[in-house]
């Protein structure tokens, strides 16, 4: 038998256990607006029982370890997606600079398989569509009088718009990749400290579950930045028996344990693209998912392509109506100038002689014929002829596809990004109902701990009185 002290040290033991329930469910509605925790739960087991002639009898319970809810193979899926949903999510960002940058609205309507894009002037302004029509209806109406200055300034002036436009084009796209490449900067040191923070983790969870039981908070705070850190990278990780988990980027082991033994590192190939490695061993980081990834992929993909397409347009532009007007005549009968300047978009300039001498301009095809039209008519018709440059397109398709290959691109995304979401919130309703904190449930273990504890104190009370009423019975 236990006898009176064996049963007042099981009502003790039964105190301590019912007190650690109620600090724990305390814990876990104190956590309950924290997103990143997983609520915690007392495991209880029954106490080793003694041998008595009524064979073995029980000592009451204790409790043994505080057990973190987790489902471990959720943690990792979320990570995955989140990933996946920081790439889509940047190379968004970096589509929707772009065509904020192209100075264009994207007014998408299905055409065949593929779709097109009317582009338009944003807030009243003229984009590149407009400029580039009003060059080709100046040229025009000016051939219905070619002798007219008024004409002739007018189709400088509409000249140097379409080069303003393009200069200013260019260089917004330019603004925008160097802002994609401050973005890699930046989040290169977040990926860093996040890799820091980590090894830090592992160092203080090896330390206290290497002498006591599950660093519980400390994990649930590991997990935060693991989930932060696949946000921004693409990352492998695995759990070592000690604790620790070890992070890799590409196949570069990130940590070891409590060590951080390599970091990421952007750097300039010499092109102006800042693209990833290894710190310390200089070996070439490609990442498949993750907010960097998504910004590298948008910067080198369709930003890139939109930039060189506008090139090409202004090139063959420039190429294409120098050629007809030098061969014309002005006015005064002078021939060979050209109405552009520059090579592309960045450097496409404007014939100041011509614009400040618009008589200078050579509509005619046929020297000392003032009234001639043939070169301007030339001109105009530029518009619908088909440029093998620019791939058999005219200039206004081959603007059109660079704009709608841009509002494809964007919009397919936004589509990606919708389904994304909708997986990972899924995945997240799943972790929170094993590991989110339950109000009803925890107020409900509240009032057995608190039931429990005051039956065992009762308990106590009770094997007391019995003790006085035998040590009375010995006096």
């Amino acid at each position: 038998m236990l006898g009176l002290f064996g049963t007042l040290n099981l009502a003790t033991r039964s105190l301590a256990t019912q007190r650690g329930g109620t600090e724990v469910a305390g814990h876990n509605l104190a956590n309950v607006s924290n997103p990143a925790y997983a609520r915690q739960r007392m495991r209880i087991e029954t106490s080793v029982a003694m041998l008595s002639e009524l064979g073995p009898q029980g000592t009451g319970a204790d409790g043994v370890s505080i057990e973190r809810l987790r489902n471990t193979l959720l943690d990792g899926q979320i990570v995955q997606e989140a990933s996946v949903l920081g790439s889509l999510s940047s190379q968004q960002q970096a589509l929707q600079y772009a065509q904020a940058n192209l100075g264009q609205r994207l007014d998408r309507q299905a055409s065949g398989a593929e779709g097109a894009a009317a582009a338009s002037g944003v807030g009243g302004a003229q984009g590149l569509a407009e400029t580039v029509t009003g060059l080709f209806a100046a040229f025009q109406g000016l051939s219905t009088n070619p002798t007219s200055l008024t004409d002739r300034q007018a189709v400088m002036i509409k000249a140097q718009d379409l080069a303003t436009q393009f200069n200013q084009v260019s260089r917004r796209l330019g603004e925008v990749n160097t802002l994609l490449n401050r973005s890699v900067s930046s989040e290169v040191d977040q990926v860093n400290a996040a890799i820091k923070d980590i090894a830090s983790l592992n160092a203080q969870i090896m330390g206290i579950e290497g002498a006591a039981g599950m660093a519980n908070d400390l994990r649930d705070a590991r997990q935060l930045r693991l989930e932060e850190l696949g946000k921004l990278a693409s990352i492998t990780v695995t759990e070592s028996g000690s604790g620790a988990v070890n992070v890799t980027l590409d196949g570069v082991a990130m940590t070891a344990g409590r060590k951080v033994v390599e970091q990421l590192e952007a750097y300039d190939p010499g092109d102006g693209r800042l693209l990833l490695r290894g710190q310390t061993s200089g070996t070439a980081i490609n990442l498949s998912s993750g907010s960097l990834q998504g910004t590298i992929e948008a910067r080198d993909g369709d930003v890139a392509v939109l930039q060189t397409q506008i090139d090409k347009l202004a090139g063959a532009l420039i190429s294409r109506v120098n050629a007809v007007h030098s061969a014309g005549y002005a006015l005064d009968g002078s021939t060979g100038e050209n109405i552009f300047g520059g090579t592309d978009a960045a450097t496409i300039s404007i014939n100041a002689l011509l614009l400040d001498q618009p008589g200078r301009v050579q509509a005619s095809g046929v020297a000392g014929s003032v009234g001639d039209n043939q070169v301007i008519l030339a001109m105009a018709r530029l518009s619908e002829e088909s440029q093998a440059s620019l791939g058999g397109q005219t200039f206004s398709e081959s603007y059109n596809q660079a704009v709608s290959r841009l509002g494809s691109s964007l919009s397919s995304l936004n589509g990606q990004i919708d389904n994304e979401t909708l997986v990972s919130d899924m995945l997240i309703r799943q972790r929170d109902s094993v590991s989110g904190v339950s109000l009803d449930e925890e107020m409900t273990d509240l009032i057995r701990f608190q039931r429990a504890f005051q039956a065992s104190a009762r308990l106590v009370s009770t094997v007391d009185e019995m003790l006085e009423i035998v040590v009375s019975m010995k006096r």
